[in-house]
């Protein structure tokens, strides 16, 4: 855009009134001010684009029609800000989102989206700009949402676009089907080399079951391996989006930018006009601020909110005052009143995220929305592990550490855990492997603690005798055989999108981990779609890992929780000597209890350093040896200094050591080192 006077497109005039022109050049030129409203440039010199140029025969001057004359550096940064507060009609406002697959170029997209609006200005602009937190930009992932309002002029009228980017991942999908019913219409974006992927499915079904209007965008056309045509036909036979309208764009080179914002205003419809209504806004995030509280990230369906308003949370129950309004432009700029169809933030001193959480509906406490808006849900931990601090003196600041991050992230439980092996820590619940990765690698960092993880565990339901159905995801806390009838664990439906030539090795991957083969189907000619059920705790494991090194990296894979089933399955206990070792404890398929057992048995073979006695190992299924490993005894020669004479007086000094060995067994006990749990504790991972 142009910024000469300011980053907007500059209007050109002749003396002939009839001729006009939009110039999008960059000029470096200075300017003899005349009044307020309007400067005068001589543009004769100006080395105009062939496209540009005018039919003149003698020189011109040119009047440069701008809103902001005169103004510069910081200044300009601030009229610019003001301007995006600046009200349009509803009919003129776009709430949207953007959907991808990872790595498909959404955060690129969106930084290019606010630079070519001018939200951002170029000396503040960097890569993955709405990506704030170094964990974001290091994996090329986004974790926490964010909005950003931006201005667009398009055939000389203002409108006004909110953007709210979502998270891609599988684990943050309720986050996600949030945001997108916070928006009229969503961006999908698929990279024009690697086509539809899993996680692209999953997020065009949360779009359509919002009713949005969505368009279809493909990505990267710069790469030389880019491959559109197939990537359309894709498009319209997995999704059955109508692509004969879609964008061909790069993010990345700016290419189809244009486009894609006139396409914006153009095919997503405008929020409805209900600011007569009773208040009713949607939360689709909110964070921790040490000094502000809460900040609620909301868009208002019906109604209208001002500072100072007293408003209510439907769902938690709770009422605040409004201290602070505004919008996210990106940063936050307040404003006095918010109408329907407007998304902003608000600030009311709330100490708890619980108190105001995704999916919650605010609305007046004076004059209460009849009912609130539909699809509010509690965030239900799916994935539990154990987290405890390799010094133990560290498990105050452990403590304070997760009750920080739960201010910002309802979705984490924990509780205090025990262990004889690791001393004093945590039982903490995730919504899945990735959100628990992010926790674990947050405390590492940001709060300097040096942990142990547990094995990753799911919640089993418990059946017992009595008719009472008791929840556990620790098997230290699995009723006795005795008193249990059944057992169910939680099963997840998982659809793996490959390549053809890999068909053989996922559907291999998947039986071994005890999935049920649902269909397959092939979504072109050399991509295929494979559809399974299976239990959720042998995907906790390493599963996805082995999804990738088996495909080569090019399948991808997305999951959805379907409920309960009961299954065979049994607590294997580990015998360190004849003492249960809880911390080694773990429920198991009756398939997979030998394998599991034999391979902890060896490996703590060779990690329990050998004593004066003999130390057997065991694996056991209550009462029952499945797996067992004897350590033998460190032994002194007692027979060094009988060089000769009868073999009695050998076998009696043999005789002595054992029954002195037999007494030391008897009370002596065996220490498991920390090192050797932490390898068993890693083991387990990869064998489970």
């Amino acid at each position: 855009m142009a910024a000469g006077l300011c980053s907007r497109a500059l209007l050109l005039s002749t003396n002939n009134t009839q001729q006009q022109h939009h110039c999008c050049q960059t000029f470096s030129f200075r300017t003899r001010r005349r009044s307020r409203s309007r400067s005068t440039l001589d543009l004769s010199a100006l080395p105009l684009p062939l496209s540009t140029r005018l039919p003149l025969s003698r020189p011109a001057r040119f009047r440069v029609l701008c809103q902001s004359p005169g103004l510069s550096g910081p200044d300009l940064a601030v009229q610019d800000g003001q301007d995006r507060l600046l009200k349009v009609p509803v009919s003129n406002i776009r709430n949207f989102s953007i959907i991808a697959h990872i790595d498909h170029g959404k955060s690129t997209l969106a930084d290019k989206l606010l630079q070519v609006t001018g939200t951002v200005q170029k000396r503040e602009m960097k890569e993955q700009f709405l990506d704030n937190m170094d964990l974001e930009r290091e994996r090329g992932i986004t974790i926490k949402l964010q909005a950003a309002r931006m201005r667009y002029i398009f055939k000389s009228e203002p409108y006004c676009l909110n953007l709210i980017d979502t998270p891609g991942h599988v684990d943050f999908s309720y986050e996600v089907s949030r945001s997108l019913a916070a928006c009229e219409g969503a961006l999908l974006v698929v990279d024009a080399s690697q086509g539809v992927e899993a996680q692209t499915l999953a997020n065009v079904y949360l779009a359509l079951e919002n009713n949005l209007e969505i368009i279809p965008v493909l990505n990267k056309i710069d790469l030389p391996g880019a491959e559109p045509d197939r990537v359309v036909r894709e498009i319209e036979e997995v999704v059955g989006l109508d692509c004969s309208s879609a964008i061909f764009c790069s993010a990345k080179e700016g290419i189809g930018i244009t486009e894609i914002l006139n396409a914006i205003v153009e095919r997503i419809p405008p929020p409805k006009d209900t600011a007569e209504r009773p208040l009713r806004a949607l939360i689709f995030d909110s964070y921790y601020d040490p000094y502000r509280g809460v900040i609620v990230y909301f868009r208002v369906i019906d109604g209208t909110v001002k500072k100072g308003d007293r408003i209510y949370f439907m769902a938690s129950g709770k009422d605040y005052f409004a201290d602070e309004i505004g919008v996210l432009s990106p940063n936050q700029l307040q404003v006095g009143k918010l109408f329907a169809g407007e998304v902003g933030y608000l600030s009311a001193s709330i100490r708890s995220v619980a108190d105001a959480r995704v999916g919650d509906t605010i609305t007046h406490y004076s004059r209460k929305a009849e009912k609130s808006l539909p699809g509010y849900e509690e965030a239900t931990p799916m994935v539990f592990c154990g987290l405890f601090p390799v010094d133990a003196d560290q498990f105050p600041e452990l403590r304070d550490a997760l009750e920080k991050l739960q201010l910002n992230d309802a979705a984490l439980k924990f509780e205090p855990e025990t262990s004889s092996a690791m001393g004093f820590g945590f039982r903490c619940g995730f919504l899945g492997l990735l959100h628990m990765e992010i926790v674990q690698e947050r405390l590492e960092r940001e709060y300097n603690l040096n942990l142990i993880t547990t094995a990753p565990s799911v919640v089993y339901r418990v059946n017992c005798v009595n008719g009472d159905t008791v929840e556990c995801s620790n098997p230290c806390l699995l009723p006795e055989p005795g008193k249990r009838r059944s057992i169910e664990e939680p099963y997840v439906k998982i659809e793996m999108l490959t390549p053809k030539d890999y068909i053989g090795p996922l559907m291999e991957l998947a039986q071994d981990r005890r999935g049920v083969f649902k269909e397959m189907k092939y979504i072109t000619e050399n991509r295929a779609s494979i559809t399974y059920e299976l239990p959720l705790a042998e995907m906790v494991g390493d599963f996805f890992d082995q999804l990738k090194s088996r495909s080569k990296g090019y399948a991808s894979m997305e999951y959805t929780f379907l409920g309960y089933k009961e299954s065979e399955l049994l607590k294997l206990d580990i015998q360190i000597n004849g003492d249960h070792v809880e911390p080694l404890a773990t429920i198991v398929h009756r398939d997979k209890a030998y394998p599991v057992g034999r391979a902890l048995t060896q490996k703590l073979k060779e990690l329990i350093p050998r004593q004066m006695f003999k130390i057997p190992i065991q694996a056991c299924i209550g009462a029952k040896v499945i797996a067992s490993e004897s350590l033998s005894a460190i032994r002194k020669d007692v027979l060094s200094k009988c060089y000769g004479g009868d073999i009695t007086r050998k076998k009696k000094l043999l005789k002595k050591q054992a029954e002195g060995k037999k007494r030391m067994k008897a009370i002596g006990k065996v220490d498991v080192p920390q090192e050797a749990f932490m390898a068993v504790l890693k083991l387990e991972k990869e064998v489970l």
